[in-house]
């Protein structure tokens, strides 16, 4: 796309009184109205955040005034960042384990994207608490699947809760691959909900290796709960929006961070 002539400045409080006036608005639809590319956008809505103008969250942005818990349904948030998680998704599949190993698969739209994606002639173990992961893979026909119990969610259509955490301390398999609402290298890996996040705690306990599914949107981010310090991840699949001074930081927790 070629960009509009336009100061930096300028655009960025031209996008913050637009966010104020709509109060949310896409990255797609920002990149439309000011034509210039996402990355652009993206650019200026993390300077715009820093600014106290705005507050981003997966796959736009929102006034600053907005409630800090905000949560996306899954719903919306399988149409933001498709082309990023797509590619992400694809690259999680090489970290499969070994065929007749065990696996956690968690709630979220990448992980969804996953299990989409997921092989036909595998023989894994899966076991999840979501249900449109459970849906993806319920017709692979080598793979033994087990849906975990729980209250489900309607942000997320995966189950939480007691019943769920106990569920899962019962188990122990080789590779957990998660979903996060956001990344940061003070405050770790961090989601707006305390029953998901007690839910990925027990999802990281009873797993060997931890692998989480994140595009780089979220990077850089906190919100509420954390349900895991850097040092508790062992792998992070991201996009190439990530900025190389975060991911040195991650790298220096001692995350392998795997460019999608």
């Amino acid at each position: 796309m070629r960009e509009v002539t336009m100061y930096a400045e300028e655009r960025q409080h031209a996008m913050a009184r637009l966010v104020a006036e709509k109060r949310r608005l896409s990255v797609v639809a920002l990149a439309e109205e000011f034509r210039v590319t996402t990355e652009t956008v993206r650019r200026d809505l993390s300077q715009l955040e820093r600014l106290g103008l705005i507050r981003r969250v997966h796959g736009g942005a929102v006034p600053a005034d907005t409630l800090t818990g905000i949560e996306v349904g899954i719903g919306e948030r399988e149409l933001t960042n498709t082309d990023l998680k797509d590619r992400i998704a694809r690259c999680a599949l090489s970290l499969l384990p070994p065929d007749g190993s065990t696996l956690l698969l968690d709630a979220g739209s990448s992980t969804a994207r996953m299990a989409a994606l997921f092989p036909q002639d595998r023989p894994l173990t899966v076991f999840t608490h979501a249900v449109p992961v459970a849906a993806r893979l319920a017709v692979l026909p080598r793979l033994h699947l087990h849906l975990l119990p729980g209250r489900v969610r309607t942000a997320t259509q995966a189950a939480v809760g007691p019943d769920t955490v106990a569920a899962l301390s019962r188990l122990r398999v080789d590779v957990a691959f998660l979903g996060t609402n956001a990344i940061s290298h003070t405050h770790g890996f961090s989601t707006p909900d305390a029953d998901e996040a007690a839910t990925k705690q027990a999802l990281i306990a009873a797993a060997r290796r931890v692998v989480v599914l994140a595009d780089s949107t979220k990077i850089g981010h906190e919100t509420a709960v954390r349900f895991a310090e850097t040092g508790e991840v062992d792998v992070l699949v991201t996009d190439d929006g990530a900025q190389k001074a975060d991911r040195q930081r991650l790298e220096r927790a001692g995350i392998e961070v795997v460019i999608a």
